[in-house]
């Protein structure tokens, strides 16, 4: 195992264990992804010591650069810190007893393998020494190697007792086996079945983790699947499992909404990496509950519930704990665009609509039409097909406007002041009124995007109101 400890961090590392005369070990992650020959793209290492990690952590620190910042934790006899490359973490070796109504372990000193048993699955309590004498050797207690080579995800100890004691364990293995393209072994699944009414003792930040890294997978769908079977995403994410089904009246069905959205988030991620974006893939018809009716005539519809859908947003943010800043507008921008551009598809695309589209879509045009035309999910090839070339015709569209009229995110070349500077009125409605006609004529393509066409409307508008320009504007 001596090819997961080629990098020089290692050598650094093993002549201060070594010198301290304590054992250490690299475990988890980066022993799991070396062997998979995974990337590390967050480069943590985690290092055990039967000892105190806190002092370990403290001397490697100052080995490697005096001037590098320790975090410490001393409840969990834990330290980290970062340096250019790595964030390296230090634990002391440890048991772990849990009570029933907490996920906050009380921790007792440990023995390595106290400590890997505490792991939350075989994959991740795999442990190579770094000790000069014993430097490569490996240590498996639970057949991990064998469930990586199986590809499984399995708790090393009783699954009842692992999932009860930290319910978070039960997305993790959701999580990995969505990243790793893993299968949850049987009797672990069950398990998380029958435990999922403990995640509701876990915080919404923590499930919020694991539901981004969820949403970063190549394959999402994968994931929020197994949320569903598992029972844990009714729990977690009641707006999105009330997706699910289909209701047929008279012969006539509609799809299955969840399906559809993971569908279109499988879609999008092939294209993007923006999670954001991928949020607003998975939400955009989160409203087609609340919006669904029947008719004799035109069978089942949702309409509105693009509007509908983006005013949920900030209650589902808010409960999941996710940011309620710009990064939540967005995500409701985009739901509450996203038939628009579908709309422009389907009929003859006139340069008004266009405008309009780019001045209220403004930056986000490029990513409204990435979920647009991720949310084609017909299995029939020639209708994808056609709408797909007729999102060409739009994107087109959309770039000659742009050029020639430079809508996107433009301000009406008449600003407030001089609309009051023009009538020597105090701000009001009026002012109002005429900036809404200037803009209403720019992107109806009655006059150009320019400000002599702008102010001239503004005193046309002005006097159609009541008002009389000031001698200077005359």
């Amino acid at each position: 195992m001596n090819i997961c400890l080629n990098d020089k961090i290692f050598d650094t590392l093993s002549g201060v264990v070594t010198s301290e005369n304590v054992k250490a070990y690299v475990i988890g992650g980066w022993v799991r992804d070396c062997i998979l020959k995974r990337d590390h793209p967050d480069k943590d290492i985690d290092i055990v010591v039967i000892g105190s990690g806190i002092e370990i952590a403290r001397k490697a620190a100052r080995k490697i650069n005096p001037g590098i910042k320790v975090s410490i934790f001393k409840n969990f006899g834990t330290a980290m810190f970062k340096n250019e490359e790595y964030n390296i973490e230090f634990v002391g070796a440890r048991k772990e007893s849990y009570d029933k109504g907490s996920r906050k372990p009380v921790v007792e000193d440990g023995t390595l393998e106290d400590d890997q048993k505490r792991r939350d699955f075989t994959i991740n309590a795999l442990a190579i020494s770094i000790n000069k004498e014993t430097f490569g050797e490996f240590l498996d207690p639970f057949g991990g190697i064998n469930d990586l080579k199986k590809k499984i995800i399995r708790t090393p100890l009783d699954p009842d007792k692992t999932f009860s004691d930290d319910p978070l364990r039960m997305m993790r293995a959701i999580r990995f086996a969505n990243q790793l393209n893993f299968k949850i072994e049987e009797n672990t699944f069950n398990s998380i079945n029958e435990n999922a009414e403990r995640i509701r003792i876990v915080s919404p930040e923590r499930i919020a983790t694991e539901l981004n890294k969820i949403i970063m997978c190549e394959r999402p769908s994968k994931g929020f699947i197994l949320l569903e079977k598992a029972g844990l995403l009714k729990i977690i994410f009641p707006e999105l499992d009330n997706l699910k089904g289909v209701e047929t009246k008279e012969g006539k069905a509609h799809k299955d909404n969840f399906h559809h959205s993971i569908k279109v988030l499988d879609n999008i991620s092939k294209n993007t990496d923006n999670v954001w974006l991928r949020w607003a893939a998975l939400l955009h018809d989160i409203a087609k509950p609340v919006t669904k009716k029947y008719s004799l005539d035109t069978g089942w519809s949702f309409h509105g519930h693009e509007y509908v859908g983006s005013k949920m947003i900030p209650d589902i943010f808010r409960e999941l704990k996710l940011p309620l800043n710009e990064k939540m507008k967005y995500v409701q921008k985009i739901i509450d665009l996203h038939l628009r551009p579908i709309a422009l598809s389907q009929e003859l695309v006139t340069d008004s609509a266009v405008r309009r589209l780019l001045f209220e879509a403004g930056d986000d045009i490029d990513d409204l039409m990435i979920l647009c035309e991720a949310d084609i999910t017909s299995k029939n090839e020639a209708k994808k097909t056609k709408h797909l070339e007729n999102f060409r015709i739009v994107r087109n569209k959309l770039k000659e406007i742009e050029e020639k009229d430079e809508i996107r995110n433009f301000q009406p070349p008449v600003d407030g002041r001089e609309i009051i500077m023009a009538f020597g009125i105090k701000p009001g409605k009026e002012v109002g009124i005429i900036k809404n006609a200037i803009r209403e004529a720019i992107l109806d393509g009655i006059i150009p995007n320019e400000h002599e066409s702008a102010r001239k409307l503004m005193l046309e508008k002005g006097k159609e109101i009541g008002l009389t320009p000031t001698d200077a504007t005359i």
